[in-house]
């Protein structure tokens, strides 16, 4: 007889179904799909009204529908941006605007990364975090709060340097009245770059010691064991491990060179035309046109002529970064 063979039975294994083998793939993108949302929402779904700058935007009575006025408006080509150009302020406010970021962006490392590098030598946790807070404060004001602690400092009627100015003992030893602060634009360029500073140093700092604070310390060591000073150190092994996050900053900074803080323009000089010398920039030029005019074909124009110089300026800064040290580029 034979003997009797036995199959050894496999247990069938089912394939795993679409969503198990995704299941982390959809928690993820879950997670992100609100930024998404807010992207395309917010920054790409408006660029549609890029072709209001080459358009003569009329409103039809009879048909409100932004979209139908957009449609039969007629085009005008490069008309919207002539008047950037033929006012007589035109060479004022580009100048303002450079000048003004060149300096921002040069004070806005070197302070920073001072600030960030003393910081770090701080030993009491207590008083790190209390000069932490007390720099990152003001980044979180609006600059209608700055303008008006301005203006309760330097107003004419009862600020508080103005009083001090009227002390006849002041008064002799400075050799002259009280400065009318709004109306005289030789101090307010040193004015506007001390509260941008003051309002935006905080933030940066802590990016740089948030990365001053990644560093080994056992180079450090290494490097006191050397002979190194403080100096040395922060000279052979703190700036150079920063230089990827300044080249960065630098180059999102200088993307924004042609555009300028418009609280910061206008709410902190308190919109004094006696003032516009100094203090007249792209953004508060086209602000004013606007509401002078109320036509959003022009200030669509600046907007769009600033993001497409801002654009090639970032390009041209991270090609000049990468060929000085390709690993600190953006891109």
């Amino acid at each position: 007889m034979a003997a009797k063979t036995t199959e050894r039975l496999e247990p069938r294994t089912t394939s795993p179904s679409w969503f198990e083998k995704n299941k982390k793939t959809l928690v993820l993108l879950t997670m992100v799909a609100p930024v998404a949302i807010w992207l395309l929402l917010l920054r790409y779904l408006p660029m549609g009204g890029i072709v209001l700058a080459f358009k003569n935007y009329k409103v039809n009575p009879r048909n409100p529908s932004f979209i139908s006025n957009l449609i039969n408006s007629k085009w005008v080509g490069f008309k919207n941006f002539e008047f950037l150009f033929k006012t007589d302020s035109a060479w004022v406010m580009i100048r303002n605007t450079l000048a003004y970021n060149i300096v921002f962006i040069i004070l806005g490392v070197i302070i920073p990364v001072a600030f960030a590098i003393m910081m770090n030598e701080i030993t009491r946790k207590f008083f790190k975090k209390a000069y932490q807070t007390m720099m990152f404060f003001p980044y979180f004001l609006s600059w209608v709060v700055v303008s008006y602690f301005l203006n309760a400092a330097v107003s004419n009627k009862n600020g508080i340097i103005a009083d001090i100015e009227q002390n006849p003992a002041m008064q002799e030893a400075a050799g002259h009245a009280r400065t009318s602060w709004y109306t005289t634009p030789g101090p307010w360029p040193f004015i506007l770059t001390f509260a941008n500073l003051w309002k935006n140093v905080g933030y940066s700092t802590v990016l740089y010691l948030a990365a001053i604070t990644g560093i080994d310390t056992n180079q450090y060591e290494a490097a006191a064991i050397d002979g190194a000073t403080k100096w040395q150190q922060v000279l052979h092994v703190t700036i150079p491990h920063l230089r990827t996050m300044i080249a960065i900053l630098f180059i999102m900074n200088v993307g924004k060179i042609f555009a300028s803080d418009f609280g910061l323009f206008y709410n902190v000089p308190m919109q004094n035309g006696a003032l516009f010398s100094v203090t007249q920039t792209i953004d508060t030029y086209v602000y004013r046109a606007y509401m002078a005019t109320g036509d959003p074909g022009q200030s669509s124009a600046a907007g769009l002529l600033q993001n497409v110089l801002g654009f090639v300026c970032i390009l041209t800064a991270n090609g000049i970064v990468k060929k000085i040290d390709s690993e600190s580029s953006l891109f």
